[in-house]
């Protein structure tokens, strides 16, 4: 038996994970030393004025900022011991969920994007300023016709949580070793479904939409990862096709763009459910308010140069380092 196959599986899963870690570990222990400081404490209180325009009590400031800074788990926890002391309807828990959805994980999943070579500030911009006018629409329309103003009834809740400097460390260490075998499992799949002709089945089955959008045939799988599993694996794969050349600058630009607003569509999709949200609101609302932003937002950014996009949007991974 021959070693050469699963050899190199192994050692592209490996690269493409110790990218993902050199830019999450980093992140991660400042985003612990920020939390100490009160951090999230702050943000929370830049946020309430935010609430109430997209009709939500001001304590989901808390919710919202805790996600933004750490993760969708630590977003839930936090509304789930809220909950029974802020009474919400069904749309205001859909809405703060998919606003979670949209813009939580910023300092990570911002930082994967820029290693794929789009403007750290635009990722972050795009995704709050998106998660806002998400929860004002959404909010009008349920006002305007009336729709999921039942009291929402939460489905979990958390048990006693271990805040220790230990267990936060396991937790960590657990996390990261479950991205490794995930981004394993996904580069073998990949290279499997690729020698099937899978992939260019997929490919076209995509591509009316994903070129109606304006992105390019070669970002299509990726893209297709990204959504379905998250933006740290679809941003990873695109890393090492954007650094192999393979993917062009706008089409990364696009693709991160579209994975930011909806990603992981499965796996947060069932998150939220468990705290009430409608599934109607947080997986169709949200993915066709993502087509319809990518659509205006590709039409507008292919007005402007390469020069005015290589300066201010995305640089090649080379260019980025």
């Amino acid at each position: 038996m021959s070693w050469a196959y699963p050899l190199k599986i192994f050692a592209r899963a490996g690269q493409i994970s110790f990218t993902l870690f050199k830019l999450m570990i980093p992140i991660i222990i400042l985003i612990k030393i920020l939390e100490s400081f009160g951090f999230i404490e702050i943000l929370s209180a830049a946020l309430t004025p935010v609430m109430d325009w997209v009709g939500l009590p001001g304590a989901m400031g808390l919710v919202w900022a805790t996600a933004l800074v750490t993760n969708l788990y630590g977003g839930i926890v936090v509304y789930a011991s809220l909950a029974s002391d802020v009474p919400m309807t069904i749309a205001q828990v859909t809405i703060i969920s998919t606003m979670m959805l949209i813009a939580h994980a910023l300092p990570v999943e911002a930082r994967i994007a820029h290693k794929a070579g789009v403007s750290f500030i635009m990722t972050v911009f795009l995704r709050l300023v998106m998660a806002i006018i998400f929860g004002l629409l959404f909010n009008q329309l349920c006002h305007f016709f009336g729709w999921l103003q039942e009291p929402t009834q939460l489905l979990w809740s958390p048990g006693e949580i271990d805040t220790s400097l230990s267990s936060w460390l396991l937790n960590q260490f657990i996390g990261l070793m479950i991205i490794f075998f995930i981004v394993l499992a996904l580069v073998l799949v990949l290279d499997i479904l690729k020698r099937l002709g899978i992939i260019q089945w997929i490919n076209r089955q995509l591509r009316p939409v994903l070129h109606l959008l304006g992105i390019g045939r070669e970002a299509e799988t990726i893209t297709l990862v990204g959504l379905t599993l998250g933006i740290s694996y679809g941003g990873a794969l695109l890393i090492d096709e954007a650094r192999a050349g393979h993917i062009k600058p706008r089409d990364v630009l696009f693709s991160i763009s579209l994975l930011g607003l909806s990603h992981s569509l499965i796996e947060d999709t069932l998150l939220m459910m468990l705290i009430g949200a409608d599934l109607m609101g947080i997986l169709l609302g949200r993915v066709v308010f993502t087509l319809v932003i990518i659509f205006l937002m590709v039409r507008l950014i292919n007005h402007f140069s390469d020069e005015t996009i290589h300066r201010y949007l995305v640089k090649s991974v080379a260019q980025n380092g």
